[in-house]
């Protein structure tokens, strides 16, 4: 059986949760890379918890890092099969740390960084009920190579809205990838919004940061 997950989280700074945010990190990263976004979010959230579990897997190139699965830029289809492999153990933390705070599935956001984007925009548009909003970061979207658009739309269940945030001097995902992630949302009918950050590589600046804030406090 695999690995729960777990990682760190935090409290609502106001009374009982009202609203999930979770967080999913990058490849060699691990759960504290990103729950210190909650920090800086929770004066815009003070009724939502945070939680920013560790990936599953130890990363093959980062002793103590995690990934939501391997990358080995051989295989043009792995990160399709990845996020397939992935998605189910993410699917049992979502429902148990919902059920946890008792709270209803469509009180649930999810924001992903690079790796953690490409997870949270598989689980996210899959989902049955849909979460109120998902925040991507230099990330994209994950469609199977030569993949028929109908066989791919077919599997979407939710349509939340979406905030994409890149930066124009990504060298590890081109800044391409976000207008590429931008036009397939937008054709499987998702709400999508974007972001350029500039001068920015494979980060989060402060404006990124604050799009995505001010995006999930609208939606939540």
């Amino acid at each position: 059986m695999a690995a729960e997950l777990d990682g760190p989280r935090l409290e609502p700074r106001r009374g009982p949760a009202k609203h999930l945010i979770v967080f999913l990190h990058g490849y060699g990263a691990d759960g504290n890379d990103l729950i210190e976004l909650g920090r800086a979010w929770q004066p815009l959230l003070p009724d939502t918890a945070f939680v920013s579990p560790h990936a599953p897997e130890p990363c093959g190139q980062a002793p103590v890092g995690r990934q939501w699965f391997a990358l080995t830029f051989r295989d043009p289809n792995e990160r399709w099969t990845g996020v397939q492999k992935a998605a189910p153990i993410l699917e049992r933390f979502l429902d148990s740390e919902l059920a946890r705070r008792n709270l209803p599935a469509s009180s649930l956001a999810l924001v992903g960084f690079s790796q953690g984007t490409m997870m949270a925009l598989h689980v996210g548009l899959r989902r049955a009920t849909a979460p109120a909003a998902i925040v991507g970061y230099s990330g994209m979207l994950v469609v199977p190579e030569n993949a028929k658009p109908e066989a791919f739309a077919a599997e979407i269940r939710a349509r939340p809205p979406v905030l994409l945030v890149h930066g124009d001097r990504d060298d590890l995902i081109p800044p391409q990838a976000l207008f590429l992630a931008a036009q397939g949302l937008a054709a499987l009918d998702i709400p999508v919004e974007w972001h350029l950050s500039h001068g920015v590589g494979h980060g989060i600046d402060g404006e990124g940061l604050r799009h995505g804030g001010e995006f999930l406090a609208r939606r939540l």
